[in-house]
């Protein structure tokens, strides 16, 4: 059976995992440098060779956050890492491993992954989303990452949902990620309140009832439900899964989310949402899936 590794780049952490037909074998976490590209690249190199000293692999996948140029094998910009611009992943990689690596978009690998292995199985077409720090997705047809004709198909969190609101670390102006993530939503409670607040209290003093939570959750409910279904309408995908932190409140947030996303797209089709169920293993699974295809 082939092992391959996979390696997920997040805005605070960095998984390597040796993974065998969807199972993790093997996994290593450390935190996420947070002074440039070259520390991150060590720091990825470093994990992935604790994991390689008791799992050996064939192939790696680095799924990392984008606009990717996979031509080059660069990220373009990292909005919620610092120092990451045009920066050289796949070379730093392949050359620190003495292996082949394969570039992925990381919310492309975690909906690969939740499609192959999750909540997205049996279908024929995906669009994945994960709701965290950002907001970025994937969108998997016939069972493959579609990319499109530049690398960025998929990169939800990035459409503007808000004209003229707040910017977003890639420079949109009102972008969905910028007014709906859990960063967007601590920020707005935080300033509601006058003190420091993070998503678990907020959704905590939301479900007990507080009116001024309430309307902030409801407002990026209505942010990401909006626009899933216009995605309904635009690509028709066979199911959404809904991953990543904020998502793991459940029901409550997502009936919300979804209750807007079939007003936005009745006469259409309903929408079929799905909660992710590989939780935060989906990016270093879909990193691996990658370094298959």
């Amino acid at each position: 059976m082939q092992t391959l590794l996979g390696i997920d780049l997040g805005g605070t952490k960095i998984a390597a995992a040796a993974v065998q037909n969807g199972k993790i074998i093997a996994k290593v976490i450390i935190p996420t440098p947070k002074d440039g590209a070259q520390s991150v690249f060590a720091a990825m190199i470093e994990a992935a060779k604790e994991v390689l000293k008791t799992a050996p692999a064939s192939r790696v996948g680095v799924g990392v956050p984008g606009p990717l140029d996979f031509k080059k094998g660069e990220i373009k910009f990292a909005p919620n890492i610092n120092g990451i611009i045009n920066a050289p992943v796949v070379a730093a990689i392949s050359a620190g491993l003495g292996l082949p690596v394969e570039l992925e978009n990381d919310a492309n690998a975690a909906g690969l992954a939740e499609h192959t292995y999750g909540a997205g199985r049996g279908a024929s077409s995906s669009y994945f989303i994960t709701i965290s720090t950002g907001i970025g997705g994937g969108i998997i047809i016939n069972d493959r990452v579609w990319r499109g004709a530049n690398g960025i198909a998929g990169e939800i969190g990035h459409i503007t949902a808000l004209p003229g609101g707040v910017i977003a670390g890639s420079g949109v102006s009102g972008a969905l990620e910028a007014v709906a993530s859990g960063t967007a939503m601590a920020r707005d409670a935080t300033y509601a309140y006058a003190r420091p607040v993070d998503t678990k209290e907020l959704f905590a003093m939301a479900e007990a009832g507080d009116w001024k939570a309430l309307k902030i959750v409801n407002q990026a409910a209505f942010y990401i439900g909006t626009a899933i279904g216009d995605l309904q309408k635009n690509l028709d995908p066979e199911v959404f899964v809904l991953g990543g932190g904020v998502s793991e409140v459940g029901d409550f947030f997502l009936d919300k989310i979804r209750a807007v996303a079939e007003d936005g797209a009745k006469g259409f089709a309903i929408p079929v949402i799905r909660k992710a169920v590989l939780g935060s293993d989906a990016g270093v699974i879909g990193a691996a899936l990658a370094a298959r295809e």
